[in-house]
C-alpha cells in the first residue's frame, strides 16, 4: 500500500507536537527539579472549571444579585461619610493650628517691620545700585528671630513655619523658607542661592547669585519690603554652611534688609554650639517662643473631640491607648493624628451604619437620619438591634424612629457633656493637669456605675471644714482626676473662683438651669469680694487679721458652692457616650484593630491578603465557592494557595507542575469557547505562554514568598525541597 505524502495539516500537527515535548522536558535552570512527565489533567480540570463556574452563574438567585448590589451603594456612602468627617477634622486641626500660634506671628511681623525701619535709617543715601555695601561692623549686623520651638521633633512644626511664611506673606514681606536639607554640606552655600532665587524672583534663570537678587530688589515694586529667610531647624544645619551663608548675607544687608527667621528646638546657647564667635557677632538676635506642645494638644483635644460634633467619636478603651501611645513613643501630635485617622478609617470600614454619622454635621439632624433610616435593609436593621448598648429592642417595630430619636438625643447628650468637661478642664488648668487625661476619665462608661466614684462625689458635696481638719481629704483625691479637680475648686482664691466661674458661664450658655446658677454663683462672689476689698482698704493693720479670718469664711462659702454645683453638673449632665444606645454607630470603640494597625502584625496581614487577593481584586464572587481563581491573580497568590496542599516540606518540582497546570488553566477557562478546526483543537494543549516565562514567573513568585517571611529556600542537603515558615491562620 502506498503511503500518501504528508499534508501541510498533519505537518504542522507533528511539528507543534514536537514543539510541546520538548517544552515539556526543557525545563530552565532557575531551579533544579526533576524531569518528570506531563500531567495530563490540564485538560480535565480546565472542563471541570467551565462546568462548574456555569453551575455557579446559574444559581445565584436574584435575591443575592440585589444584596450584592444594595451592599456595594453601601460601601459607597461609607466612603463618601469617611471622607466628609475626615475633611472636617483636617479642617478643624489646621484651623487650630493656625490660631494657635496667631498672636505670636503679630509680634514677629511688628517685629520684622521694627527691625526694617532700623536698617532703613541706617542705610547710607546713596545706595541706589546693586552692589554690597557695608561701611562699619554695626552694618553687617542681620536682624535674626531665634524661635524656640520647645519640641524634639520637627514634624511637628513644619506647618507652623509653613503658616508663618503665609501670615508674613499676606502681610506684605518678601519670604523664602529653607529647611536643614538646603544648608547642608550635600548643597552648599549654592544650593541655599539656587533656593532663595528661585522662591523670590518669579522668573529665575539657572544663574544663581546675590546680585541678581539684588537687582530684582532694586525695582520699584519690590524695593520697600523686608526679605525674611526662614530656615525652620538651624540645629540640623551643616555649621560650615551656614556660617558661609550668614557672611554672605551680611554683605548685603545694607541694600538688601535680609531678616532672618531660625527655628532653634533645644536651648539658647543652640547658636553659640553650632557657630563661632565671629559669624555670631553678625546677628542682632530677639527671642520668641511657640505654644507648648502640651498646650498645642489640649487645643486639638478640645476641637477634635470635646467641642465640636464631627460625626466621630471614640470610645474609652481607644483613648487610654492613644494617650499612652502618645506619651510612650515619639510624642508629637502628628503620630496622634495618624493614629486617629487610622481609628476614622477602620470605624468607616468596619461599621456598616456608619454612613448615618455626617448626620452629626447637620443642624437638622433628626430629619436627616429619619429619611437615612427608611431606606435601610433588613439586614442593617436587625445589625443595630444587635449593638450590645441596644438591649431592650427586641423586634423591628417601631425601629426607625426610635433609631433617629436615640441619635438626636445622643447628639445632644455629646453637648451637655462637652460642656461639663470644659468646666472641669478650667480648674484643672490651675492645677496644670492636660485635657487629654481628664478627657480619658469623663468618657469612662463605668464611671457612672461605680458606686465608690458616686460615694467620693457625696463625700465632696457634705465636706466642709471639720472634714478637712479629720483628714478626710486625702482619702478621695489619689482616686482618680475629676475628684482632684472638685477638691481643688474649694482651695483656689477669690479672685481665681471669679475667673473660674466666668468662663464656666461661656461653656454653660446654652444649659439653662445650670447656666443661670453659675451666673448668680458668679455675680454674688464678684459683689461680695469687691465689697470686701474697700472694707479692707479702710481697716488698719490690727483689724486686718481678722478681716482676713473673714474672708476665708465667705471665700470658703462660696468656693463650697460652686463645688457642690459641679458635682451636680456631673451628675446630671456627664453622661458617657458609652451608655447611651446607638452609639456603636458613630464610636470606635475596636482597640485590637488600632493596635494591629499601629503595631502591625505583617506576616499575619500578608497571609491574608494573600488569601484573599481575588476578593481584593474583584477577580471573582466573593463566596468563592468552586475556588476557581481569575486570568489575573497574582501569582504569589497561586503560590501561596497551593503551598497550602503541602505540609512542612514542599516539593519543588510538584509545586512547580502544580503551579504551571494552575497558570495554563487559568489561561484557557477564560476564553469563550468558539468551533475550532482539526488542527486548532490539537494545538489547544499548546500553552499560551511559554516554558521560559512561567518558570520565571514561578521563581520571581518563591522568592517573594521568601522575602515576605513565609518560606524558606532550599539547603544544600535537600536541594528539590523546599520549608514552610508560615501556616493555616
Amino acid at each position: 500500500m502506498v503511503r500518501s505524502p504528508p499534508t501541510s495539516d498533519s505537518l504542522a500537527l507533528s511539528v507543534a507536537n514536537n514543539e510541546l515535548d520538548a517544552a515539556d522536558n526543557n525545563l530552565q535552570p532557575f531551579f533544579i527539579l526533576r524531569k518528570a512527565t506531563l500531567r495530563k489533567s490540564s485538560t480535565k480540570s480546565s472542563s471541570y472549571g467551565k462546568t462548574k463556574k456555569k453551575i455557579d452563574v446559574q444559581s445565584s438567585s436574584p435575591r443575592t444579585r440585589t444584596q450584592e448590589l444594595d451592599h456595594s451603594n453601601y460601601e459607597i456612602l461609607r466612603l463618601k461619610a469617611f471622607d466628609l468627617t475626615w475633611s472636617k477634622i483636617d479642617s478643624a486641626v489646621k484651623e487650630v493650628l493656625r490660631k494657635i500660634n496667631i498672636n505670636l506671628f503679630v509680634d514677629i511681623h511688628h517685629w520684622v517691620c521694627q527691625s526694617l525701619s532700623t536698617v532703613r535709617s541706617s542705610c547710607p543715601s546713596e545706595v541706589t545700585k546693586p552692589y554690597p555695601i557695608a561701611s562699619n561692623v554695626i552694618c553687617k549686623r542681620i536682624p535674626t528671630a531665634l524661635l524656640f520651638t520647645r519640641n524634639v521633633e520637627l514634624i511637628d512644626d513644619l506647618l507652623t513655619f509653613q503658616y508663618l511664611k503665609d501670615y508674613l506673606q499676606s502681610n506684605g514681606c518678601h519670604v523664602a523658607y529653607l529647611s536643614a536639607l538646603h544648608v547642608s554640606s550635600k548643597h552648599g552655600v549654592g544650593g541655599c542661592l539656587r533656593s532663595l532665587c528661585r522662591q523670590l524672583i518669579s522668573e529665575a534663570s539657572d544663574a544663581f547669585a546675590v546680585p541678581l537678587i539684588a537687582s530684582w530688589y532694586c525695582e520699584p515694586e519690590n524695593y520697600h519690603k523686608p526679605v525674611v529667610i526662614i530656615i525652620d531647624d538651624m540645629e540640623r544645619c551643616d555649621g560650615v554652611v551656614l556660617a558661609d551663608f550668614v557672611k554672605m548675607l551680611s554683605e548685603w544687608v545694607m541694600k538688601i534688609p535680609f531678616i532672618l527667621v531660625m527655628g532653634v528646638a533645644t536651648a539658647i546657647d543652640a547658636p553659640g554650639r553650632l557657630l563661632s564667635s565671629i559669624v555670631l557677632h553678625n546677628l542682632l538676635p530677639c527671642e520668641f517662643t511657640l505654644e507648648s506642645p502640651a498646650r498645642r494638644m489640649d487645643s486639638l483635644i478640645e476641637a477634635i473631640l470635646v467641642k465640636s460634633n464631627l460625626g466621630f467619636f471614640i470610645g474609652h478603651k481607644v483613648a487610654v491607648f492613644l494617650r499612652n501611645h502618645f506619651f510612650g513613643h515619639d510624642g508629637t501630635i502628628t503620630s496622634f493624628l495618624k493614629a486617629l485617622k487610622i481609628c476614622c478609617a477602620k470605624h468607616f470600614e468596619g461599621e456598616p451604619l456608619s454612613f448615618l454619622c455626617p448626620g452629626m454635621l447637620l443642624e437638622d439632624s433628626e430629619a436627616f437620619w429619619s429619611s437615612k433610616c427608611e431606606t435601610l435593609t433588613e439586614v442593617l436593621k436587625r445589625h443595630a438591634i444587635a449593638f450590645p448598648s441596644c438591649w431592650r429592642w427586641k423586634t423591628l417595630e417601631g425601629f426607625t424612629d426610635s433609631l433617629a430619636q436615640s441619635l438626636s438625643e445622643l447628639k445632644s447628650l455629646h453637648k451637655r457633656w462637652s460642656s461639663v468637661l470644659l468646666c472641669l478642664f478650667e480648674v484643672g488648668k490651675v492645677s496644670k493637669i492636660q485635657l487629654l487625661d481628664i478627657f480619658c476619665e469623663a468618657i469612662d462608661p463605668t464611671l457612672c456605675g461605680q458606686s465608690d466614684f458616686d460615694q467620693q462625689l457625696q463625700m465632696l458635696t457634705t465636706f466642709d471644714k471639720i472634714s478637712s481638719k479629720s483628714g478626710a481629704k486625702t482619702c478621695f483625691t489619689s482616686e482618680g482626676l475629676i475628684p482632684q479637680v472638685i477638691q481643688k475648686v474649694r482651695e483656689i482664691p477669690s479672685e481665681t473662683l471669679i475667673h473660674l466661674l466666668y468662663e464656666w458661664s461661656i461653656h454653660l450658655e446654652e444649659m439653662n438651669e445650670a447656666g443661670i446658677q453659675v451666673r448668680e454663683l458668679y455675680s454674688k462672689a464678684k459683689t461680695t469680694t469687691i465689697h470686701d476689698l474697700g472694707k479692707e482698704n479702710r481697716m488698719d493693720n490690727i483689724h486686718r487679721y481678722s478681716t482676713s479670718s473673714f474672708m476665708g469664711e465667705v471665700t470658703g462659702s462660696h468656693n463650697d458652692q460652686a463645688a457642690k454645683l459641679l458635682v451636680s453638673m456631673i451628675r446630671k449632665l456627664m453622661i458617657p457616650i458609652e451608655s447611651v444606645p446607638f452609639h456603636e454607630i458613630v464610636c470606635f470603640k475596636d482597640v485590637a484593630a488600632l493596635k494591629l494597625a499601629l503595631i502591625g502584625d505583617p506576616r499575619r496581614r500578608i497571609q491574608c491578603d494573600l488569601s484573599k487577593s481575588d476578593g481584593l481584586l474583584r477577580g471573582v464572587s466573593s463566596d468563592r465557592r468552586a475556588n476557581i481563581l481569575s486570568s489575573f491573580t497574582h501569582d504569589t497568590a497561586i503560590m501561596y494557595s497551593l503551598a497550602q496542599e503541602y505540609g512542612e516540606l514542599i516539593n519543588l518540582h510538584d509545586w512547580y507542575l502544580s503551579f504551571k497546570t494552575k497558570i495554563l488553566n487559568c489561561s484557557t477557562t477564560g476564553k469563550r469557547k468558539i468551533p475550532h478546526s482539526h488542527l486548532s483543537e490539537k494545538s489547544k494543549a499548546k500553552s499560551v505562554e511559554n516554558e521560559t516565562t512561567i518558570q520565571a514567573r514561578f521563581c520571581k513568585a518563591v522568592t517573594e514568598l521568601q522575602i515576605t517571611g513565609l518560606a524558606r529556600m532550599p539547603s544544600k542537603r535537600r536541594p528539590d525541597f523546599l520549608q514552610r515558615i508560615a501556616f493555616d491562620l
